[in-house]
């Protein structure tokens, strides 16, 4: 079934999977699909006695819930503009969004509404609690609103993307462009309405809320939410009772796993290191231990999706051999997000797998010797262009209308591509060469010392700034806390032989200087670099 709007979708589904379970809160309510048909009805009424029309801006600003999927469905089916923000903005963050969005009312979670002054919410024609979907606040217009049935090309959302180099941008994606991506991820990857996916993810998040919310929804599969943050040990007990068989994460989760679980106890002593560094017993080791995950996991899952930074390599060769159902995926918030990707049966080392179906990839400004070049798209679901910003959206689309990602990439003989790093992370070498700090970070972040990474260029040089991880130290230094003083001039010796030995000449750090306090992230949890990569040592402590 192709759909060509929300609305078309959202009434395909309440009507053919109307006693399937669609959304439910782990140990909380369910709600089957003709329940949440009828909550959508409920939340479009609230919006249009208050005044609001088709066309209009609503904000969406909650924990993962029910109804945040239900509100985001309401708004986008009535032919209004959902306008969903990432729970982690800052408050000055959140109120530049709604005042820039010209959001007319808000859907908001108890914990978050705390974080908006009266001044932000005081133009608003109603503000709704997402908890029980009760009004906190309303202002009606004089008269009464009206929903209307939206059009393929007419706006469903506008995002707001947590730069990692500059002030958010509203990023705004048609009904077309959403539902281009159920056709994508439908092709790639066929799910049932026996289905059980666990949503660990920001639904404001595009990746969650296009592949884990809205995909599913369109395929009468069941979405479970949980209403903490996803630490070990919450996900372990909600994993073996859930036994989800589709899931979403972003790299850290894994590679957490991968670090703690498998490499620190191949390496804990000289025999197991030894043994580790045989080809073929590693290779079982890690199906054993693959093994494992799959029952950590609950036992059932088909397709872990991997997607919104760069998986460590080691962790990826774990999951390749250790034959675990995984997949990466590539795509932008500006790409709703899906622009490559292959099933768990396929997956190949390093790759994020050949274009979606539908998708056209070519690289721009190729370097001759490495065959590397700017990954430029075109794609059904490619943004409309950043709201109130034409000047922005001018600068990312080439003269024949193609998206430029901003990433740089290169492909095998076959189409598969490998993802390199971000244009503007590029360093360039002394000799010309072009190095990829992500590769670097990627080997300094699979040493079992070091939680997170930032190389930068000074001087001619490559410096290594590091956030230790405290578990490791414990384990690896008694009464580390004292002492540390004293180990950390070898540690940082041991971790830039370590690095050297694993990348090529130009690649190898010269120093490694110590981010006590760890980094400053965005609220999709990537490092904010800019604040990194245009200073000295001597000025370590933000």
């Amino acid at each position: 079934m192709t759909f060509h709007t929300l609305y078309e979708m959202v009434r395909h589904s309440v009507k053919n999977f109307a006693s399937q379970v669609a959304f439910s809160m782990y140990g909380g309510e369910e709600l089957t699909y003709a329940e949440a048909g009828a909550r959508i009805e409920q939340v479009q009424g609230l919006l249009t006695e208050a005044g609001l029309r088709a066309g209009d801006k609503v904000a969406l600003l909650s924990s993962n819930m029910p109804n945040w999927s239900i509100s985001y469905l309401a708004i986008t089916s009535a032919g209004m503009i959902a306008v969903p923000i990432l729970p982690d903005f800052s408050t000055e963050e959140l109120e530049m969004i709604l005042a820039h969005s010209e959001a007319k009312a808000l859907l908001v979670s108890d914990r978050l509404y705390s974080k908006l002054s009266k001044a932000s919410i005081e133009p608003l024609r109603v503000v709704i609690r997402t908890k029980n979907l009760g009004v906190i606040s309303s202002n009606p217009a004089p008269e009464k609103g009206s929903a209307g049935v939206p059009r393929p090309e007419d706006p469903a959302v506008i995002v707001y993307t947590s730069g990692t180099t500059s002030k958010p941008k509203g990023v705004m994606l048609s009904h077309a462009n959403l539902c281009a991506q159920i056709l994508m991820s439908g092709t790639i990857f066929p799910v049932a309405p026996d289905d059980t996916f666990l949503s660990v993810l920001p639904l404001a998040h595009t990746y969650e809320c296009s592949i884990g919310m809205i995909y599913p929804f369109s395929m009468g599969a069941r979405v479970i939410y949980i209403d903490r943050a996803p630490t070990a040990s919450v996900l372990m007990p909600v994993l073996a009772a859930v036994r989800p068989s589709v899931m979403l994460i972003v790299p850290l989760v894994i590679e957490k796993i991968y670090r703690h679980q498998v490499l620190a106890k191949f390496t804990s002593n000289k025999f197991w290191s030894t043994l580790y560094r045989i080809d073929f017993i590693r290779r079982y080791l890690h199906r054993i231990a693959g093994r494992k995950l799959m029952k950590v996991f609950g036992g059932r899952i088909r397709f872990l999706g991997i997607g919104g930074a760069k998986l460590d390599g080691g962790a990826e060769k774990f999951l390749l051999e250790a034959r675990f159902p995984y997949a990466i995926g590539y795509g932008l918030t500006e790409t709703a997000p899906l622009l490559a990707g292959a099933p768990p049966s396929q997956v190949r080392l390093g790759s994020t797998g050949p274009a979606a179906p539908g998708v056209e990839l070519r690289l721009e400004n190729i370097n001759p010797d490495t065959r590397q070049g700017e990954i430029v798209a075109h794609s059904p679901s490619i943004m409309m262009g950043y709201y109130k910003n034409p000047e922005a959206t001018r600068e990312v689309f080439t003269d024949d209308g193609w998206f430029r990602t901003g990433d740089l990439g290169e492909f095998s003989e076959d189409g598969w591509l490998y993802i390199k790093g971000r244009l503007k992370n590029m360093i360039v070498g002394p000799s010309g060469e072009n190095i990829y700090p992500e590769d670097i970070e990627s080997v300094l972040n699979s040493h079992v010392c070091v939680a997170d990474s930032v190389v930068t260029e000074q001087e001619g040089r490559l410096v290594a700034l590091v956030h230790f991880n405290t578990e490791a130290l414990e384990a690896k230094f008694d009464g580390w806390k004292e002492d540390f003083e004293n180990w950390k001039e070898n540690l940082k010796k041991e971790v830039i032989d370590f690095v050297n030995a694993r990348v090529n000449r130009f690649s190898r750090i010269s120093e490694v200087v110590e981010e006590e306090d760890g980094f400053v992230k965005t609220p999709t949890q990537k490092i904010r670099r800019f604040l990194y990569t245009k200073r000295g040592p001597q000025q370590e402590n933000h």
